[in-house]
């Protein structure tokens, strides 16, 4: 895909949660910044105030936290058409608890945060986007995900991902997705063989 068809795709993503006039699409294109990572690379350090609004054009990042004996923590995935970014950092200008890092060679477009804030503050329709937003992924989605993960097993949060992601398995470390779920990779791997014996 080129550029200006990764820029089209986030518009229609943003346009997914409110639709937004031409004029204040064309704010939000005036600070489109590309920006792309090797596999590995850390897009944002644990204790790095957070400046950007990310979107994945292509490619995988993971969100991850170290505890204070250095084991690491898969706290989420983001892949194509997600916003990436931590939301905490940008809106009260502190540390990130955790850390951004690529887990596949990766495409963004990263959005600066106080310009696209000023936008929002002063457009009603990217308010309503800004807020449809905020209310799906830190309330509607986020409870019943918090909710998944204490009542309902692996198997079914891994199929979960699975509908979310379809080809997850094959793109992301079995490391990192067992992470995610709160499980070994031993477990998954067994999660995965009894997903293939009932099929």
């Amino acid at each position: 895909m080129t550029e200006e068809q990764y820029i089209s795709e986030l518009r229609l993503k943003i346009e997914s949660y409110s639709p937004i006039s031409d004029e204040s699409w064309s704010l939000i294109r005036s600070i489109i910044v590309f920006k792309s990572l090797e596999r590995g690379e850390i897009l944002l350090r644990n204790g790095q105030v957070a400046k950007n609004v990310h979107f994945v054009c292509k490619g995988a990042l993971r969100a991850y936290v170290t505890d204070y004996n250095g084991n690491m923590y898969t706290k989420n995935l983001f892949m194509e058409n997600d916003f990436a970014g931590s939301t905490v950092s940008y809106l009260l200008a502190k540390p990130s608890q955790f850390a951004l890092e690529a887990l596949e060679d990766t495409l963004l477009i990263s959005l600066n945060y106080k310009k696209y804030r000023q936008f929002v503050d002063n457009n009603i329709d990217l308010k309503d986007f800004y807020i449809a937003y905020l209310e799906k992924n830190w309330i509607l989605d986020k409870e019943p995900r918090e909710v998944s993960f204490v009542m309902e097993d692996a198997t079914n949060r891994y199929i979960k991902l699975l509908e979310k992601y379809p080809n997850i398995d094959k793109r992301i470390q079995k490391l990192h997705i067992a992470s995610h779920l709160g499980i070994t990779p031993t477990q998954l791997s067994r999660i995965r063989k009894n997903i293939k014996e009932k099929d």
